[in-house]
C-alpha cells in the first residue's frame, strides 16, 4: 500500500533527495542500533541474577524494580496510540493488531497486568496500583530522573516518529528473556507467568519488531524526508533506555 504526502506539508521537491537504497537499508540500521544498545548487556542484569536469594526474594527491592520497569513499559504502551503517519484504513487495521497484542488480551487481560501480577507472584510489594499507571507526568512523580527522562521522551518522540517504536520494539525480546532468566536464578517458577511465557511461545515481541520495521519502510518509500528524523529519534530512545537499566542496576547495586 502506498501513503500519499498531504497537500498540507511541505512538497516532498524542497527536501534533500533520499536515495532509494538509503530508505531499504532503514531496517539495517536500526538493527545496527539496537546491537550497540543491545539490553542484555546491560551489567542490571548479570548482578540481578547474582544477587543471594535473601535479597532476591525481598519485597521492597522487588517493588523498586517493578516500578521502575513498569513505568518505562508502561510509557511505550500508551504512546503507540499517539503514533504519526498510520491514519489510512490499511495502516489503522494493522496497528490495531499491536494494540490488541498488548492491552486486548482474552478475558480483559493486558501486559500491563501480567506484569504486575508476576511481580505479586515472586513476592513483590508494589509501590502503584495497576490503575496508577495513567498520566505520564503524574507517573512521573513517582520515578527518578533516568526513569521520568524515558517516560517523558517516549510521550514525545511516539507522537513524532516511528523511529522510537521500531527501535524499542526490534530490543524488547532481548530485555525480556534477559530479565526472566536473571529473576529466575531465586524464582525459577517466573519463566511460566504469562507476561514471559505466553510472549515468548508465540513470539510476539519479535513479530512487533518486524511489523515496525515493516511499517515504517513503507511510509520512508513514500515519504522519504522523514528518513533522517526517524533514525536520530531511534538513537535518542535507545539512548534513553540505556538509563532505565541502569537506574535498575542501581537499585540492585544499593542492595548489595
Amino acid at each position: 500500500m502506498a501513503l500519499v504526502a498531504e497537500s498540507t506539508m511541505v512538497p516532498l521537491t524542497a527536501w534533500p533527495a533520499v536515495s532509494d537504497d538509503t530508505v531499504e537499508r532503514f531496517a539495517d540500521r536500526i538493527h545496527a542500533i539496537a546491537e550497540a544498545h543491545q539490553p542484555s548487556r546491560a551489567p542490571f542484569f548479570r548482578h540481578l541474577a547474582g544477587l543471594p536469594k535473601r535479597k532476591a526474594c525481598d519485597p521492597a527491592l522487588l517493588g523498586r524494580i517493578y516500578l521502575t520497569y513498569q513505568a518505562a513499559m508502561h510509557a511505550t504502551r500508551a504512546a503507540v496510540y499517539y503514533m504519526p503517519h498510520l491514519d489510512t484504513p490499511a495502516m489503522r487495521k494493522r496497528k490495531l493488531q499491536i494494540y490488541i497484542d498488548d492491552d486486548g488480551l482474552p478475558g480483559g487481560d493486558t501486559h500491563h497486568y501480567q506484569l504486575a501480577r508476576a511481580f505479586r507472584g515472586i513476592g513483590a510489594a508494589l509501590p502503584l496500583d495497576d490503575e496508577e499507571f495513567g498520566d505520564l507526568d503524574e507517573l512521573c512523580r513517582h520515578l527518578d530522573r533516568g526513569t521520568a527522562r524515558f517516560v517523558r521522551l517516549a510521550k514525545e518522540l511516539y507522537s513524532r516518529s516511528l523511529g522510537p517504536w521500531c527501535i524499542v520494539e526490534v530490543m524488547s525480546d532481548n530485555w525480556m528473556r534477559a530479565l526472566a532468566q536473571a529473576l529466575a536464578v531465586q524464582h525459577p517458577k517466573i519463566v511460566d507467568a504469562p507476561y514471559f511465557a505466553e510472549c515468548f511461545a508465540h513470539h510476539v515481541e519479535e513479530r512487533h519488531a518486524a511489523e515496525a520495521l515493516a511499517v515504517t519502510q513503507l511510509v520512508l518509500r513514500a515519504r522519504p524526508y522523514l528518513l533522517d528524523e526517524t533514525i536520530r529519534d531511534a538513537e535518542t530512545m535507545a539512548d534513553a533506555l540505556d538509563a532505565v537499566w541502569d537506574r535498575l542496576d542501581a537499585i540492585v547495586r544499593a542492595a548489595e
